[in-house]
């Protein structure tokens, strides 16, 4: 998953620590739909983000999906970033990242942390002041850095979801990112984090994997009250899922495969391309549909003549409807290579898909090979286009993994499984010291 919010310099917060017990703070139980009766102080919730309100991440996904659900559940929720204060300022503060981009990383880096946590913290000390008893739910450590500091006293509880893998710090340090490991800015940016986390109320990871990733080179991060919590979405509306349905059994399939998300190194998609043509070499002409867009769609659109697969895969560029299309393909192809979790996996397994993916931690905790998936190795294109052939050429079996996904989703993914139980950990203070 996308993390959220880019880099920045530690800065003092002005929010006192939180006293701690003599024992670290026990990690939440699931509470499952009971949860939500448990909730004895329905505040408001106000998320922090320092991403806009609408986009294409799966943050967005996630922060939309936990208000959707705390909405349709009687607690008012409230969006707030940094376009949420002095709008028109945004645009000639926030513009010079996209030329430092092009011409100093670091510096860019720098740029963006900065100005989007002041103007995010400006965003939250006007509506904290009126907004009394509350939870700020943080959508990263610079969100919940402004949160620290714009809030009016302890009754207003800072509680960060972890999108990111092992640090934001160490996603800037990426191959072909920003930031160099180890360097200043690099450790900077886990100092900040060091001293953020160290002073929130609560914790959500969305895979055990990112809490044990955090855990890594954080330990005191036990300290601080958390639970796993997958993200998760809102079934298919009945008569889309329908009509989707009916559509597959006439077999109008749009592709083989289908794949959502950014075109960046990160997602892999040359991969996918690799596995296609390795597949077609032994007789078997797979189709897929990309949708999203990016940075690497030329090169991408280079690579598909240069293997000959035009006829075989469509770059559909960044469409809104993509989940009610999905139902309409074969099987969901993720060939990314770092992840937190998944909601593009998790809204596959929601239209009833299989998966094939690469067996990487935080995916192997959303689905189990041989049963709503198939794990291919990221780093074999011949052997993956074996893997894929094998789903694709039994429909009994493609069909008993598609069964076996929709009912993952039913049971682990669905926002009636998993809302009460973030309902209940963000509004219920039992056990946060």
């Amino acid at each position: 998953m996308v993390a959220n919010g880019d880099g920045g310099a530690p800065e003092a917060t002005g929010a006192a620590e939180p006293a701690r017990s003599a024992e670290p703070a026990r990690s939440a139980e699931p509470a499952g739909s009971a949860g939500a009766g448990s909730v004895r102080d329905p505040r408001p919730v106000i998320i922090s983000t320092t991403f806009r309100e609408t986009g294409t991440t799966g943050v967005h996904t996630h922060f939309q999906q936990v208000a959707q659900f705390l909405r349709e559940h009687g607690t008012p929720v409230k969006i707030v970033t940094p376009f949420s204060w002095a709008r028109p300022l945004t645009y000639p503060v926030f513009a010079p990242r996209l030329v430092l981009q092009r011409v100093h990383g670091t510096a860019s880096v720098l740029w963006y942390r900065h100005w989007h946590e002041v103007f995010l913290r400006n965003a939250l000390e006007r509506e904290l002041a009126a907004a009394g008893d509350c939870v700020i739910y943080a959508q990263g450590p610079l969100d919940a850095r402004a949160a620290l500091a714009a809030r009016t006293g302890p009754r207003q509880r800072v509680v960060m979801a972890v999108h990111f893998r092992t640090s934001q710090a160490d996603e800037h340090a990426e191959p072909g990112r920003e930031l160099k490991r180890d360097g200043r800015v690099f450790r900077a940016i886990r100092e900040t984090e060091r001293e953020v986390i160290q002073q929130l109320d609560g914790l959500v990871y969305v895979t055990k994997w990112a809490r044990d990733a955090l855990l890594t080179w954080l330990p005191d991060a036990v300290w601080v009250p958390s639970t796993v919590i997958s993200n998760f979405v809102a079934p298919l509306p009945a008569g889309e899922a329908a009509e989707a349905a009916e559509a597959g059994e006439a077999g109008e399939y749009l592709a083989d495969l289908v794949t959502a998300g950014r075109l960046d190194d990160r997602k892999n998609h040359r991969f996918l391309l690799e596995a296609l043509a390795a597949a077609r070499k032994t007789g078997h002409r797979l189709t897929l549909d990309v949708y999203g867009d990016g940075p690497l769609k030329r090169d991408l659109e280079q690579r598909i003549a240069a293997l000959g697969l035009e006829t075989q895969v469509r770059l559909c560029g960044f469409r809104t409807d993509v989940r009610a299309l999905l139902p309409r393909y074969r099987a969901y192809a993720h060939a990314a290579y770092a992840e937190t979790s998944s909601l593009a996996i998790i809204e596959a397994m929601a239209a009833g898909l299989p998966i094939i993916a690469g067996g990487i931690g935080p995916i192997a905790e959303l689905a189990d090979d041989g049963v709503e998936a198939r794990f291919w190795p990221l780093d074999n294109p011949e052997q993956a286009a074996v893997i894929a052939v094998e789903l694709l050429g039994s429909e009994e079996a493609r069909a008993k993994a598609g069964t076996a996904a929709l009912e993952r989703f039913r049971r682990d993914y669905s926002a009636a499984v998993l809302g009460p139980q973030i309902r209940s950990f963000l509004l219920d203070p039992v056990g946060v010291t």
